[in-house]
This record gives C-alpha cells, structure tokens and sequence, in this order.
C-alpha cells in the first residue's frame, strides 16, 4: 500500500523508518496490538534480507522445532504455504512437512525473494486494510527533529516525486538497513571495529577502527541454460576484478575471481565447487547448490527449466570501501563499483571458469532478472552486514557469547557452558560470530559461539527516551554483530522493539524504566512470551 501523499503530515502511535525484516516484525507486532503504525521503505519492497536484498534466510539447526518467535515462524510456514498453493510441486515435494523449494545447503528454507514479498503483505493485510499500519513505499529518511532527548519528527522524501513529508509518532524505531536514523536523531552510535581496551573482547583489535567494516554485497540470481543461446556482456570493469587480488590478513589465496579461496573458519587455503550439472543431479554439492532458491527437481517435469541460484559467494563480496562514513558521492561510486564485481562474477563464470571436465566457462548461465525484479538482474538493495550500531544501556560482547570466551571467564568445560543468562531477555538467537572480510584488511573472522539472548537493555539508547533499535543496529560490537545480524534474530530485535514501544504506550512508563524495574520487566517479559517470543534456550550445544 502506497498512501496518497498530497498531505504534508502524518501521525502515528509508532513510527518505524526502515521496511526490512526487523521494521515489518516491529509493525506487525505493534499492529496486532491496536497501535497504528508508519512504516517507511526505500524501495518498492519491504522486507530488506529476504526481498529487496534477495537473500534466503540464514538459519541456526534448530529453527524447526524451536528458537525464534511465533510470528516468524508463522512466516516461515507461509513461504512453504505459498509454493504449495501457486507452484506445480511433485508429490513427494508436496507432502514434506519442511519444504524447502530451494533445497539451498544454507538453509532449511531457501526461496525467491517473491514468496517472501507475498508472505509479508499477507501478514500485514489485516492491519492495512483496518488503517493500523501504513506503508510509504520510496521513503527515503532526510532529517529528524528533536527537543532534547526525544525525537518529535522525521521528515521523509519520496523518491519519485520529491514530496516530502513530516512523520511523528511518540516512539520512533530505526530498522534502516544502515542504522541511518540514529545519525540524522544525533543519538550516540559506533561504527566498525571497537578495541580490545573499550570492550576487553580477545578477538577486538588494540586500536578502535571505526573505519573497518564488513564487506557488502550486491546478489543476483541466475540459471543455467545451455539450451539456449548465450547471453555475454562484458562489464566495463572486467579486466580490474579479473586481476584483483585481496590484500588482507591473513592473505587471500587467489585471485577473488577464481575457486580458490580460504576456509572462513581455519583460513587456510580451499577449492571452491562449482558445477551446475553435476550438483543439480546431485552428484555435487558446492557453490550452485549453496543458496539454490529453486530446485527443480521439486516441480513437475518441464515446469521449471533450472535451478535458480542466488550468487552470495565470497567472490563477490565488495572489499574497497564503505556505505557508512563516507561522503553520497563515495558511497554512490562504491555501489556501482559493487555491481561491477557480481556482473564481472557472472561473466568470468560464463566464459572463464575452470571447469571440472577440463573445459572452461558455462556460457549457459544467465542472469533472472524477473527474480530480482530489477532491469540489470541486481538485487534492488545491497546485502549489508553491518550498521551504525546504536551506544546502548548494555552491550553484548564475544565474553557473553563466545564459546571460547565463555570458558575462559566461567571456568566451564565445552560440556558445562552456556551463554550469558540475561534477566532482561526478550529473545533468543544461535549464530557463529561469522564476519565476511573487511574494508581495514581482515580475512574471515569466524569464531564459535553458543546460543544466545537477546538483552533488552543492547535496545535502549544511553541518552534518547523515544527512539529504539529494530534490526543489526542494537548494541552489539563488530565481532558479536556476526552472530545477532541474520533473518531470525533480526526478526526477533524487531518484534521485541515494536512490543516495549506498545507497552510504554500502554503503561505510560519509559523503556528504561520497564528495563531497571523487576516488576515491570517481568510484565513486558510475560507479555512477549504470551505472543510466542522464546525467552530462553534449552540446554544446546555450541555452533
């Protein structure tokens, strides 16, 4: 829904600028509460990870039977609805309780950004047509008016026509993909990687360096067609990323357009696979099948005619420079740069590749631009793996988390030791601490961790009253920010956001308040749990 935006002013109970998994989580949440709602989007699409940015979820082994809320399981379940009422599934694909139209190896749930588009506004249907939840598509925030610590106003301008428009609400949530909000609110915030001195974490650097983060990612989809003719446009950058070779520490293994890469948890050296033939027959398993989003297999004969794989690799991972800190103009040049890198990808791997019959290339591999829904076959957005992440009442750090870390504080052994219990949990998530390479020069980061909580106060700002995070941008560091920034977790910050805004509108009291009292604490913890939030793990073993 995209509102007529002839008026100059609109008000809610929540405003959440930023339509990704976290902002649709925190209105869904508010709305099935009573509370109306703005929800702002950049793009045509909310949804963020899941559509705009087009990559399938990224789960923990468990999230069948437990560890994220009812809601987004409820979500999950309508993907797997949705392929079962529009696609010719087989039989057998049909009757499996955990469908997964993909059969991607990162998941248990792979799909095309359209089935997660198509969930989300069924969830939300309700909630629009009642008038609680408004959605203004092409929503991009400008500034933000405050009168000391609270936020009173954000203005947003409408891409395609200029229009710009005064949103307030008495609670306001960032849920941008770069924490853009807790910039133009002037709220304290960090970038990058903090020190070791700072957060005493053993994996942080001497030295702050805010200017060190993670790679980002422009995803496309693509199939492999040798029936029909090819389709082979060289990229204007070619030759650069043909010849590029990372400089990092510890040192890349090859050229970043090769197979040869470095194993993101030993970082020695690694083949990568790649054979669209061999893996979609199963005779493989590498990189076609690792975040494949259609299977054909799963559909009747000639329904489908390939594979659908969504190209999130380490091959196009964009290393030379940031979305954050850097002036429009840089971060206009690093995004197209970006796009370079994955078309470049894709024709090295058309006319390139080594292949494992001695041959070289698969000229049969061609962008689905409809995937997308993009004129270039691109993701709409970026894949960002990292934000502004919000100066918050706590903050999580690797001690909390960090399999290792844990033991060392706790004295436990491997068999004993469970992350940091937090009394004020308002969620859970299990992710390694996975870091992709960094713009400063890191190779992988990738260091165990053990399931986990979500802590209320890494939600609640050191000095704004009104404004919350609701996605990656919570107080995290960069290392503990591998492990709190994928779909569940994201979904989870969200819902739990949405709901302390609800009961401070309820109640009338503060969100630190709720946080530093026992027994409103335990009122908000109850009510998450009443809606299906889980609170807390079972005993689980480290990731």
């Amino acid at each position: 829904m995209n509102p007529d935006l002839t008026s100059t002013e609109l008000t809610a109970d929540l405003l959440i600028v930023g339509g990704g998994v976290g902002g649709c989580a925190a209105a869904l949440a508010a709305a099935q509460s009573g509370r109306t709602v703005l929800l702002t989007e950049e793009t045509d699409r909310i949804g963020g990870q899941l559509t705009a940015q087009a990559v399938p979820p990224d789960e923990h082994p468990w999230i069948e039977q437990f560890g994220c809320t009812r809601d987004y399981r409820r979500f999950r379940n309508g993907v797997r609805d949705y392929y079962r009422r529009n696609y010719p599934l087989t039989a057998a694909a049909r009757e499996q309780p955990y469908l997964n139209p993909g059969g991607g190896t990162v998941s248990g749930l792979c799909h095309e950004p359209r089935a997660a588009l198509a969930v989300l506004h069924e969830m939300l249907a309700p909630h629009v047509a009642a008038g609680r939840v408004r959605i203004l598509h092409h929503a991009i925030p400008l500034a933000a008016e405050t009168a000391g610590d609270r936020v009173t106003a954000v203005k947003v301008s409408d891409t395609r026509t200029g229009h710009v428009l005064v949103l307030r609400a008495p609670y306001v949530l960032d849920a941008t993909e770069l924490g853009d909000l807790l910039e133009l609110c002037g709220a304290e915030y960090v970038t990058g990687f903090e020190s070791q001195r700072e957060t005493g974490e053993p994996h942080a650097p001497a030295e702050a360096q805010p200017r060190n983060q993670q790679a980002f990612t422009v995803c496309f989809a693509m199939e492999h067609r040798p029936d029909l003719e090819p389709h082979l446009t060289r990229p204007d950058s070619y030759a650069f990323w043909r010849d590029y070779l990372p400089a990092m520490t510890p040192p890349w293994t090859g050229p970043l357009l090769s197979f040869t890469g470095c194993h993101y948890i030993t970082r020695q050296p690694r083949e990568f696979v790649f054979d669209p033939i061999r893996e979609s027959s199963g005779e493989a398993s590498g990189l076609w099948l690792y975040r494949r989003i259609l299977n054909r297999s799963a559909f009747n004969d000639g329904a489908i005619p390939s594979d659908v794989c969504l190209v999130n690799w380490p091959q196009n991972d964009y290393l030379l420079g940031n979305l954050i800190g850097v002036s429009e103009a840089e971060k206009a040049t690093h995004l197209a740069q970006a796009k370079q890198l994955s078309l470049s990808l894709l024709y090295w791997l058309q006319t390139e590749a080594p292949r494992t019959d001695g041959g070289v290339g698969w000229p049969g591999l061609r962008l689905r631009p409809d995937v997308t829904d993009t004129a270039d076959g691109l993701a709409r957005q970026p894949y960002i793996r990292e934000s502004r992440r919000i100066r918050a009442e706590f903050i999580v750090v690797e001690q909390h988390v960090g399999t290792e870390a844990r033991c060392a504080v706790t004295g436990l052994s491997l068999e004993e030791v469970t992350a940091e219990v937090f009394p004020d949990s308002v969620g859970v998530g299990a992710y390694r601490m996975d870091l992709h390479p960094s713009s400063g020069g890191d190779n992988y980061i990738d260091i165990s961790s053990l399931p986990f909580q979500i802590p209320l106060g890494a939600l609640i700002p050191v000095r704004m009253e009104n404004l919350l995070p609701a996605c990656k941008n919570l107080g995290v560091t960069h290392l503990t920010n591998g492990c709190y920034r994928l779909h569940p977790v994201e979904w989870n910050i969200g819902e739990a956001a949405g709901m302390l805004a609800v009961q401070c509108l309820d109640t009338g009291e503060a969100p630190r308040a709720i946080r530093n009292s026992p027994d409103r604490l335990e009122e908000f913890q109850a009510r998450l749990r009443a809606r299906g939030v889980e609170t807390e793990w079972p005993r689980l073993r480290p990731l």
